[in-house]
């Protein structure tokens, strides 16, 4: 009897939902054998999708009630309990599926999923967490938006999440963790971010200080903690810095006849270039603090995207990092 790692996927919220998230699952079932994915949604609009699919590995559930962007997090939980994201997420809840993947509402998915799976024990506010390319691999960096307000014991719980994450999935003993501010000196920055420092050093966390944001790739941190509003600024300033440098080395390459002789030699390197930065393979931020995995998916992204997300969620399950943050904190 096959033993599979279940997924519940919200394929409706998303910006292009359901074709991405669909094809996403897809790519993913192709790959792995061990795999068992939940589609939540409108049912015809998904079986138009998988029409030419072994389904055996495929469950649907049927509802046509919908998230959306403009939705606040408290109409979210009281006039929308029939969603296809609050039914993924309770399938969670109801030990159905071992992660939920979507791609909606970013406050609405964390006001659905703290109200149905509860934090863990000491944990006051779940906080968004991914992975950005460095110099020489990845950071881990956190919070992204779940919260744009933080106290200090918040950033605290924040840096101690961070790190057992990447001690149990990048396997460092003693993760670095630097907390971003406006300059190194211990007189920056606002008071929150002074205590914050204080509390940190007080822990038994790997801590090197102050971090600023042109320093978060040169690789001197495994961890890097901030609020939500601070955080959601900065990914997205990389990944907007990241297409200009791309059209930017497009449109040189396209300038003239030799120059683009030059480009068609060089175009294993510029592909090679694209991969390392394409903000695709990054996604899939981690909501942290949750007696359950819930993984939120950029709302744009397309099918490669939503099969990286995926991809994070089996990376934490096979982890059981709730288990594991539950033992370290």
């Amino acid at each position: 009897m096959n033993t599979y790692l279940t997924l519940s996927l919200d394929v409706m919220s998303g910006e292009n939902d359901p074709d991405a998230a669909i094809l996403g699952a897809l790519e993913l079932l192709s790959s792995r054998d061990d795999i068992k994915i939940i589609l939540v949604g409108n049912a015809e609009s998904i079986k138009s999708k998988i029409t030419n699919t072994d389904t055996k590995r495929i469950e649907i559930i049927h509802t046509d009630e919908i998230i959306t962007m403009d939705d606040s997090p408290i109409d979210a939980l009281r006039k929308k309990k029939n969603s296809s994201m609050r039914i993924a997420v309770d399938l969670v809840r109801d030990n159905k599926a071992q992660a939920c993947i979507s791609s909606g509402n970013t406050a609405a998915l964390m006001a659905v999923a703290k109200n149905s799976l509860k934090t863990i024990p000491s944990i006051a506010r779940p906080a968004l967490m991914t992975s950005i390319p460095t110099k020489k691999g990845f950071v881990y960096i956190l919070d992204l938006g779940a919260n744009t307000l933080c106290s200090a014991e918040q950033l605290t719980q924040f840096a101690l999440m961070g790190a057992t994450v990447a001690k149990e999935i990048k396997h460092i003993n003693k993760p670095r963790v630097g907390l971003l501010n406006i300059g190194q000196e211990d007189t920056k920055g606002s008071e929150t971010i002074k205590e914050a420092s204080l509390l940190i050093k007080d822990t038994s966390l790997n801590y090197i200080g102050f971090i600023e944001p042109n320093n978060i790739v040169e690789d001197i941190a495994d961890v890097v903690v901030t609020d939500g509003f601070t955080g959601n600024i900065v990914i997205k300033t990389m990944e907007g810095s990241v297409n200009l440098v791309s059209n930017y080395i497009k449109d040189a390459f396209g300038y003239n006849t030799y120059n683009k002789l030059i480009g068609l030699l060089s175009k294993p390197v510029f592909a090679r270039f694209k991969k390392r930065l394409d903000p695709r393979r990054y996604n899939g931020a981690l909501l942290l603090g949750l007696n359950g995995i819930v993984v939120k998916s950029h709302g744009a992204t397309d099918a490669y995207g939503f099969h990286h997300a995926l991809l994070t969620a089996i990376d934490e399950i096979e982890e059981d990092i709730v288990m594991k943050l539950k033992a370290e904190i």
